[in-house]
């Protein structure tokens, strides 16, 4: 007989892969593959759809194959994708009409601006975020208000827009299921995260057409199952998720207090809160965990928007290293240096400062900086913004963070995961799972069709890697800080 398995889609902001994984979390294959970045003008970030989803579909399709070969046998798909990024289609004809919009897309940062005055206090409510460009629904004003075809589809009732994840789903499901889950539902500005449903007065405020929009799921639920021709047997779509919530079911941070930090193109910290909402007076986001059966599960969430996004622009830009593998060594051969700070808001900062006009800076060279100094200072920079993302957490919930579970292409760097744990003075837990993201897809879909039957059975399946603990003086990690805070408030006033 074969062994079951689960198939987990993760479609992020720079790739597309699936991978396989045995019942015990064990992962069997995977495949992925890159797609181009567009950059029509300063600040605007695009995607190509169809390359989206023709990666996606090659990348599920060869792992299926692949997962048969070794022995088992696929029993469902879970999907997980980068956030915010927003697609418009229509539903008639199933042409996208216009690229994907990215997370990291700034275009819409004056009509945000535009609407603060009057409506800020009512969005951050209703959905627990600032209102920011970060966000989808000032994407999809932009393309009613600016592509031609967006807004004839909403006058023909035939406008579709979607999350990645929708937009994947309308795809492997041949145009049947037009479905969304409460954690990307959550991201757009558009959804009551109290009542869970779209909102009237959002919707309101950014003229967006509720016909236009998924309907929304918990991450557990019936999406449906693949088209005729996608896989040579059709497959149960069971779960969906944002990546970052994915990630935290996946490192099993089910209790309140838990943490997790995923290190990508950016950083997303989260902090389980449990079943109520907590306000945020630091700067973080009250957001949705993740939802099975009634009740969600509801988090504090610190956004970092550049992370390993640095490390590739040292790589693709400056060109001073050929891989991401090579900054471990030179950050360990740079000499500390308590005066040079990169600050990395190529796309301005998120939490807990949200200034979107901020642009990246490196203060404190001399003639002595070099190759190495410079990709040390990346690495900090990623310590030090995850301290501040803590700081706030701790001074919200009156709790102190002690633990936090890492996770994401960065934390194979044994040095950042130490520098981490001192500038944070935390201790840093690593899974022998780093796919937490996918791995949480995974765990997703299987609650739902029952091969998981409860979040204590997998609590069990969460191991341990490596465990780092802080190794700094207090008074050096002040010193740091001190000029990191510095550093920053150097790069706002340079924006203003």
């Amino acid at each position: 007989m074969l062994k079951p398995a689960l198939i987990a889609i993760d479609q992020g902001t720079t790739s597309s892969r699936a991978i396989a994984f045995a019942v015990d979390s064990t992962p069997i294959t995977s495949h992925q593959k890159e797609h181009q970045q567009i950059y029509p003008q300063h600040g605007w970030v695009e995607h190509n759809c169809e390359e989206i989803w023709e990666n996606t579909l090659n990348a599920l399709q060869q792992v299926y194959a692949d997962t048969i070969k070794k022995g088992y046998t696929p029993q469902a798909i879970g999907i997980t994708n980068q956030r915010e990024t927003i697609i418009a289609w229509d539903k008639t004809t199933g042409a996208t009409l216009h690229n994907a919009l990215v997370w990291q897309d700034k275009r819409s940062a004056d009509f945000c601006n535009s609407l603060k005055e009057k409506h800020e206090q009512t969005v951050k409510k209703l959905t627990g975020l600032p209102l920011d460009p970060y966000f989808s629904a000032s994407k999809m004003h932009w393309l009613l208000e600016n592509i031609p075809s967006v807004k004839q589809a909403a006058a023909n009732k035939t406008l579709a827009f979607g999350t990645i994840d929708s937009f994947l789903l309308w795809k492997l499901t041949n145009g049947e299921k037009h479905l969304t889950d409460t954690t990307n539902a959550a991201r757009t500005l558009l959804f009551d995260i109290h009542k869970l449903e779209w909102s009237a007065e959002l919707l309101a405020i950014f003229s967006i057409p509720e016909h236009s929009l998924p309907e929304v799921l918990p991450n557990t639920a019936n999406f449906g199952h693949t088209a005729n021709g996608i896989l040579p047997e059709p497959l149960p779509i069971s779960a969906m998720a944002g990546d970052q919530h994915a990630a935290t079911f996946g490192q099993a941070c089910f209790n309140e207090g838990m943490v997790k930090s995923t290190y990508g193109t950016g950083c997303f910290a989260l902090l389980n809160t449990g079943n109520s909402p907590v306000v945020s007076s630091n700067g973080l986001l009250t957001t949705i965990a993740y939802h099975i059966g009634d009740k969600p599960v509801y988090a504090l969430e610190g956004s970092i928007f550049v992370a390993g996004a640095g490390v590739q622009w040292l790589r693709d830009k400056l060109g001073i290293i050929k891989t991401a593998k090579e900054t471990e060594q030179l950050a360990k051969t740079a000499p500390d240096n308590h005066d040079l700070y990169f600050v990395p808001a190529f796309a301005g900062l998120g939490a807990p400062w949200w200034d979107s006009g901020a642009k990246g800076t490196i203060v404190g060279m001399t003639l002595d900086t070099d190759k190495a100094a410079i990709v040390r200072a990346m690495l900090e920079a990623v310590c030090l913004q995850t301290n501040d993302l803590l700081s706030a957490m701790a001074s919200d919930t009156k709790k102190t963070v002690t633990t936090i579970k890492i996770d994401g292409g960065m934390v194979s760097n044994n040095w950042l995961a130490q520098q981490l744990a001192s500038l944070t003075n935390t201790k840093v837990s690593r899974p022998t799972t780093q796919e937490t993201t996918a791995l949480g897809a995974a765990w997703l879909a299987g609650l739902q069709i029952g091969v998981y039957k409860s979040t204590n059975e997998l609590t069990h399946k969460w191991c341990e890697d490596a465990s780092f603990n802080p190794e700094l003086e207090q008074s050096a990690r002040n010193i740091k800080l001190t000029g990191w805070q510095k550093a920053v408030t150097a790069t706002q006033n340079y924006s203003r």
